[in-house]
């Protein structure tokens, strides 16, 4: 079972795949696209060419667990990927991208240096959470 979790964003989106056990994360990246269409045909793309049969997309809530504008996005591309034969489930990732911050500042990386890196870290966060929620 492969498993790939997207940090979804306005110019860049957090991909992350486990490895084939569907164990750890495998691999990360970013996809820097703004037009959700295109963005949704290359989330598939990648997916199919590593063999990726479960997609977990990131549900942005706020603190109290209500849902905003960008809950309303990830909803949207979740349509568009199941309208191309994806199976997507939707992750709670609140604080992802805070932690992700965190861990790069902690490893030495300056607010410069890891404005793309940090969307892939975010990503492997929701997919560390979920690989952990199938234990």
């Amino acid at each position: 079972m492969r498993v790939m979790a997207i940090d979804y964003g306005d110019a860049r989106t957090g991909v992350a795949v486990s490895d084939r056990l569907g164990l750890i994360a495998g691999e990360t990246f970013v996809i820097a696209q703004w037009d959700p269409e295109k963005l949704a045909d290359e989330l598939v793309s990648q997916a199919q060419s590593r063999g990726v049969d479960t997609l977990v997309l990131g549900l942005p809530k706020n603190m109290d667990g209500t849902e905003g504008p960008r809950a309303e996005k990830s909803r949207a591309l979740k349509a568009m990927l199941e309208a191309r034969g994806m199976r997507v489930t939707l992750w709670d990732e609140r604080r992802t991208t805070v932690d992700a911050h965190r861990i790069l500042h902690a490893n030495g990386k300056r607010e410069k240096q890891h404005r793309a890196t940090v969307d892939a870290v975010a990503a492997a966060l929701i997919l560390e959470g979920y690989l952990g929620s199938l234990r």
